[in-house]
């Protein structure tokens, strides 16, 4: 109860910005004046808040002002994407502190592993932070994932990838606590976590990364799926006359929504001059970029191939939305800043019109505010967050 109770003053602070006093972290919390109190004189005492002053409010003493204090922890967020690794250290207000990005050596585990580890440890001596400070690693990896076992098992895109141990190897080789969660779950995770709106309400969240995925919040959480796996969306049909997936269907958001598949449609529409296939992440990452230059620069035939490809992603989300009523929809992931002015514009009337609750209310279409790095910053904030957000689960007793 002492830690939630924690967790519950430590979230209020952080969220109001500017700091609350103890007379107005009671009205917000629910707290007893004593157990405010008692709670803040050792948080004050561990140095994670501090006095900043003080307000005259009405008759009586002036009040003390309490803040966060950012500099007390930090917390580093790796993002593990088959083109390239994004590292973000984030203090504990969830300001960026500093960041690296280098490309995916090679898709042996061993390297991947051993780049992680050295480019962490770059981060932190780069930032001049006490490596004691540093509360854990956080690592956002595609699915699926063996979440008990911390284990990545055969994702897609990542070939030799079979029910690899990440979570314990990155914690042997780094000496930190290391949480491993599915690159879509961190990116929600880090949208709730930074966004400025109240916890309440839920969105859609789309994951546009080397794959596509989805999460969804409800209620200031994040849904993760009994097996931990929620949103693994690769083989959802979106065209029914698309090509032929692995899966043994046709026309998947796996074959037809990502950037290679949309790499591919460009080739064929002759968007390109030259006829060379773009055949790894690096080369397709390389076209995609030029594609979304093209179509922001008025190309009609790069635009019209950005434009059916929001409609297909139109046809999964209102199939997602339609299910699980949702308020809002928000895009991010790695090639989110380049479809945006597109999508934006194509998604909102479609979804509107697939909609099965357009009676009742629209469904508004956002960005990220994180920004492209949304994976990495998320991962980051899954370990700040098992630090700073209550939960009514930790209040439950052991069996």
């Amino acid at each position: 109860m002492g830690d939630f109770n924690q967790s519950v003053i430590l979230e209020a602070i952080r969220r109001s910005v500017e700091g609350l006093s103890r007379i107005e972290l009671v009205e917000a919390t629910g707290l007893s004046a004593q157990t405010i109190t008692n709670i803040t004189r050792r948080l004050l005492d561990d140095g994670f808040i501090a006095e900043a002053g003080r307000t005259i409010n009405g008759p009586g003493k002036p009040r003390v002002t309490l803040r966060l204090v950012a500099e007390s922890r930090f917390s580093v967020g790796v993002h593990l994407d088959p083109a390239v690794i994004t590292f973000v250290l984030l203090n504990m207000s969830g300001g960026v502190v500093h960041r690296l990005v280098v490309r995916t050596p090679d898709k042996d585990p061993r390297r991947i592993v051993e780049t992680m580890a050295q480019t962490i440890d770059a981060l932190i001596d780069e930032a001049g932070v006490d490596r004691a400070l540093v509360a854990g690693v956080g690592v956002a990896a595609p699915g699926p994932l063996d979440a008990q076992k911390g284990t990545v098992i055969d994702p897609p895109k990542l070939h030799g990838w079979h029910r690899v141990p990440l979570r314990s190897v990155l914690a042997e080789a780094t000496g930190f606590d290391v949480t491993l969660e599915k690159d879509t779950t961190a990116a929600a995770v880090g949208e709730l976590w930074m966004g400025t709106d109240s916890t309440e309400g839920s969105f859609l969240f789309i994951y546009l990364g080397t794959g596509l995925g989805a999460s969804v919040v409800r209620e200031g959480g994040v849904i993760t799926g009994s097996s931990h796996n929620f949103g693994e969306i690769g083989h959802i049909m979106v065209d029914p006359e698309g090509p032929a997936c692995s899966c043994g269907s046709r026309g998947c958001v796996e074959v037809v929504c990502t950037p290679q598949a949309i790499v591919e449609q460009a080739e064929t529409a002759g968007v390109f001059d030259d006829d060379r296939d773009a055949d790894d992440e690096h080369a397709v990452e390389a076209r995609f970029t030029l594609l979304c230059e093209r179509a922001g620069a008025g190309d009609s035939p790069a635009l019209a191939v950005l434009r059916r490809a929001a409609g297909h992603l139109a046809v999964l989300i209102s199939a997602l939305t339609n299910v699980l009523d949702v308020d809002r929809v928000v895009l991010g992931g790695p090639f989110w800043g380049r479809l945006a002015e597109v999508y934006l514009r194509e998604l909102p009337e479609q979804l509107n019109r697939r909609s099965a609750t357009r009676a009742v209310h629209l469904l508004p279409v956002e960005g990220t505010v994180v920004g492209d790095d949304v994976g990495a910053v998320g991962a980051a904030c899954v370990v700040l967050d098992a630090v700073l957000t209550p939960r009514a689960s930790d209040l439950y007793l052991d069996d």
